[in-house]
């Protein structure tokens, strides 16, 4: 096939990779807001070192890995594209929408960065920042670039796979490939590193609610990029998707405050901050495969879910620093399965770009055929991300190890792996000597009677 550029869909789809890529320093505020002052800019940092490595991992190798020839339904083909300097626009995977090949593997690139720097609130303040930089490396590669690929990449959790005798998965932003990814990745990382000393028994409260707010900001503005662009084009299912994230959000937010309002007595910032966070999280992978009611109904189910779920690391005993289990993984599983039963694609409101047998869900006379292809897919992608990402921590752990010590993290890994402070009374200043000794003199005091491993 010729290809044609079709140029106010290549300047949408630019735009679009442009907001996604911006979700990710979006984030590093959301996660460094979260965080203690004295991990603030560790935390932040693991988000913009995955910009750095996935950026390069992903033009050498990790889109063939993900849209290169099929092997075994796995992965594709890491070669075929390699370093991306000889694709064609004919080989584009926006072709039909006359979106060039380059403009394809930027917008593809950036829902990789994004994917692993979810993964670090999960570990925060207590992880050596080398050691992160590989697990993003290894993890990027042999995790995200497969699950990808079995998903939108023609593998097995795509419309022949495994699912071929129920119906075609639906995914259409990253329900399964980011989110449940990104947050069964943070559940199994941060079991095998530990919690944090002081875990249940020490307050470990966000150090900085606005920058929370500003990072929740940037998301929700970089996602009408990662939702509405995953359209490929300029359309009107593009548009739902854009509705779809704007309704089921602003829901999510305010069934959040709603459950806190209930539970505790208060409506906070922090729970608007992650309500927003649990709305764009569910909606993602239905974002054009539901009507407003539908995106209402998940948002809603999301917002409460999502708010209930992040006390489960205090009852199950898990350090989930940041709650990327309870918001992510747990927000990944509503809008995947509920698809199943909100899903509305069978009647041309919602455009044509599911391939020809994907079904409406329960509520919209589909039956229960849908649904339980949703739930094969999540229950699929939650075991293959576990069991790679368990063997990456555990070699790494058993390597180079995986945990700072014990003075950079009673001291701050700000201070003692970066050599700064975020704030000039934790660290009197950028590369203070002074700093650092008056804290390294003050960390024994610091230090719990009782150690907590």
């Amino acid at each position: 096939m010729e290809f044609s550029l079709d140029t106010g869909n290549t300047a949408w789809i630019l735009t679009a990779s442009a907001l996604v890529l911006l979700m990710t320093p979006g984030l590093a505020f959301f996660y460094g807001g979260m965080v203690r002052g004295k991990s603030v800019l560790n935390m932040m940092m693991m988000s913009f070192g995955a910009m750095g490595v996935v950026s390069v991992i992903w033009v050498l190798w990790g889109y063939s890995g993900t849209f290169g020839s099929d092997i075994g339904g796995i992965i594709g083909n890491p070669l075929e594209y390699f370093g991306v300097s000889t694709i064609t626009d004919e080989q584009s995977l926006m072709a039909a929408a006359g979106v060039p090949a380059l403009v394809a593997v930027a917008f593809q690139a950036t829902f990789a960065i994004i994917t692993v720097a979810l993964i670090s609130g999960a570990v925060a303040d207590r992880t050596k920042f080398g050691s992160w930089m590989v697990f993003t490396a290894v993890w990027v590669t042999l995790v995200y670039v497969p699950m990808a690929h079995m998903v939108w990449g023609g593998g097995l959790l795509g419309a022949d796979g495994i699912t071929s005798g129920l119906s075609t998965p639906i995914d259409f932003a990253g329900g399964t490939v980011v989110h449940i990814n990104a947050g069964v990745a943070g559940l199994v990382l941060a079991l095998v590193i530990g919690k944090r000393r002081g875990f249940g028994k020490e307050p470990m409260r966000p150090h900085n609610l606005p920058f929370v707010m500003l990072g929740a900001a940037l998301l929700w503005f970089g996602w009408f990029g990662f939702n509405a662009g995953s359209e490929f084009a300029a359309d009107g299912t593009a548009g739902r998707a854009w509705v779809n994230t704007l309704v089921a959000t602003g829901v999510a937010m305010l069934t959040w405050l709603l459950t806190e309002k209930v539970r505790d007595g208060h409506a906070t910032s922090l729970g608007a901050a992650s309500g927003v966070v649990a709305g764009l999280v569910a909606i993602t992978p239905a974002a054009a495969a539901v009507d407003t009611f539908g995106a209402l109904g998940i948002g809603a189910v999301a917002g409460v879910l999502c708010a209930l779920a992040v006390g489960l690391k205090y009852r199950f005993g898990y350090d989930d620093s940041l709650d990327v289990v309870g918001v992510h993984l747990v927000g990944g599983l509503v809008g995947t399965v509920l698809i199943g039963l909100f899903a509305n694609v069978g009647d041309g409101v919602n455009g044509t770009w599911y391939p020809d047998g994907a079904l409406n869900g329960l509520f919209y006379g589909g039956g229960v055929t849908q649904l339980a292809t949703q739930v094969v897919v999540a229950v699929v992608a939650m075991v293959f991300s576990a069991a790679v990402t368990a063997v990456i921590a555990i070699a790494i752990k058993a390597t180079i190890g995986l945990r700072a010590s014990d003075e950079a993290e009673l001291g701050g890994l700000d201070l003692a792996v970066h050599g700064e402070a975020a704030y000039e009374t934790l660290g009197g200043g950028r590369f203070s000597g002074e700093g650092r000794t008056a804290l390294t003199a003050a960390a024994p005091a610091a230090r719990p009677t009782t150690e907590v491993k």
